[in-house]
């Protein structure tokens, strides 16, 4: 069921500084642009967590997206990250729905129990699929398989305990959780258009090996379903909502 006139916030994770980020919108902008057009009528408020601002509780908000970053959720020595983590615990306990990107997926599961580790496999980058193992209500119209833009070292090596893995694969095992019906997490990045990877990539040419980026650049022949999983997030926090004890 369609809820009107949620208030959203998205937690703005990614602090990256270059010149480059500067030339597009941060990733809180970029959830912001992917899902403000499927439901016109929510608010959406980027929240900097990056720079130690947090909302007051997890009442404040309607439902939460915590963005992707270069950061580690392992990098105890940002001050930043252990707030997020205890905000995570937070939003948990208050069963507010919650959804995790990339580094918001490996957060959630370091906050509530699971590992992150960096991934023996190198790099995933460009495109990359999931192959969804259940199908939930809000996965309407249902894929068996979606592709996403991918940019990361690190991967959830174990769930934190009364998580249900939906999807992944080969590369990527936990490729999405899910914790009660109020989490769901991606390893993957739905705001990622595939103008900015292709700029991503160029400005990564000269700092990974090159076996890395011929493979990346050869999957973005296959296109990201980005409107389609807009179109889940949002149903997702619907239904997260409506399931509230």
């Amino acid at each position: 069921m369609t809820l009107p006139n949620l208030h959203i916030a998205v937690l703005l994770t990614n602090n990256d500084t270059s010149a480059f980020a500067a030339h597009f919108p941060n990733d809180g902008q970029k959830v912001v642009q992917l899902l403000q057009p499927l439901r016109p009528d929510w608010s959406f408020e980027v929240v900097s967590v990056k720079d130690g601002m947090f909302p007051s509780g997890p009442e404040a908000f309607d439902g939460y997206v915590i963005t992707g970053s270069p950061a580690s959720v392992n990098d105890d020595r940002l001050p930043w990250v252990g707030s997020l983590l205890d905000f995570i615990r937070a939003v948990h306990a208050a069963r507010q729905p919650l959804i995790g990107l990339c580094f918001g997926h490996q957060a959630v599961a370091r906050a509530l129990g699971g590992q992150v580790a960096r991934n023996a496999a190198g790099w995933g980058l460009g495109t990359a699929p999931t192959h969804w193992q259940v199908e939930r209500p809000w996965m309407q119209p249902f894929h068996s398989t979606t592709t996403l833009m991918a940019a990361h070292n690190e991967q959830v090596t174990r769930m934190p305990e009364g998580a249900e893995c939906l999807g992944g694969s080969d590369f990527c095992p936990i490729g999405s959780m899910q914790i009660g019906q109020h989490i769901w997490t991606t390893q993957y990045h739905p705001e990622m258009p595939q103008v900015f990877m292709q700029a991503l990539l160029g400005y990564l040419a000269d700092k990974l090996d090159t076996n890395t980026m011929a493979r990346a650049h050869a999957s973005l022949q296959q296109s990201a379903d980005v409107p389609l999983f807009g179109q889940w997030m949002a149903q997702f926090i619907e239904h997260a909502r409506n399931t509230r004890p």
